[in-house]
């Protein structure tokens, strides 16, 4: 039997009570990782311990802002000075799809909906990601892994606000990985095709199905057939597609996309 492919490694996941960032936490620890959960709502991150812990795993929970840089810079110091290394830190933070308008067509969208993604998850990536490169470029080692996701390209109706602020993490994770790769820090974006199981594709998805006069299930199966594979992707297909890139097999993966989206949203 092969090892884990992430024995030993202590990874940080941000946004971890939303359903990309559990599914990804309850992956690394179960490929061999101790996994450090940061969120806003302790309860939930203890559901989410307590299910990897019951499966054999370790992980430990943090109620930590992203938005807030002190506060965060405070947790992985923490977490260094713990461990004596952090080898992966994915942040999946991101507000409600409602907040940000999905569904709504550019021309209907109120300019404080479009900043919501740009405020939040743009400025998250960029707090976590720096303090993260702090540690790593002393240890000459680590990978920082941001999730965007297919209207990261155009040609995605309705997805102005997200489309931008994924647009933008795609190119700050390029910009910083020029600066830190020669310390040994790897920066990686994964683009995921719509998670149909998580709470803000469920949540576009109701909206959308109103817009067009469909059930909830024909929206989905209409972005399944989006892509190549024509079939929908899970929150379990990003969190496998996150620990190829978070591995050492993965050591030549630096600012770069890695195209998860089935073909459905191509450069």
């Amino acid at each position: 039997m092969g090892t884990h492919m992430l024995q030993g490694k202590n990874a940080v996941i941000f946004g971890a009570n939303g359903s990309i960032g559990a599914a990804t936490a309850k992956e690394f620890a179960a490929e061999g990782a101790r996994v450090f959960l940061a969120g806003r709502t302790k309860t939930g991150l203890d559901a989410i311990a307590n299910k990897i812990s019951a499966s054999g795993g370790v992980a430990q929970t943090a109620v930590v802002d992203v938005l807030n840089d002190a506060a965060v810079n405070q947790f992985l110091d923490e977490v260094f000075q713990q461990t004596g290394q952090i080898d992966i830190v994915l942040d999946a933070a991101g507000p409600l799809a409602k907040d940000y308008g999905n569904g709504k067509l550019a021309v209907d969208l109120p300019i404080e909906e479009f900043m919501v993604p740009q405020l939040t998850m743009v400025r998250a990536r960029f707090i976590t990601a720096r303090a993260a490169a702090r540690h790593m470029i002393k240890q000459h080692s680590g990978v920082i892994i941001f999730v965007t996701g297919s209207p990261a390209r155009p040609h995605v109706p309705g997805a102005t606000a997200i489309g931008a602020a994924f647009g933008a993490m795609e190119n700050l994770a390029a910009n910083l990985a020029f600066e830190v790769s020669p310390s040994g820090v790897r920066v990686v974006c994964l683009r995921t095709l719509a998670n149909i199981d998580s709470r803000s594709i469920q949540d576009t998805t109701e909206v959308l199905a109103r817009q067009l006069n469909i059930t909830q299930d024909q929206a989905m199966a209409q972005i399944a057939q989006s892509s190549f594979l024509r079939v929908p992707a899970t929150v379990a297909d990003t969190a496998n597609a996150a620990v190829l890139v978070a591995s050492d097999r993965a050591r030549m993966l630096t600012g770069t996309v890695v195209n998860a989206t089935a073909g459905a949203a191509l450069d």
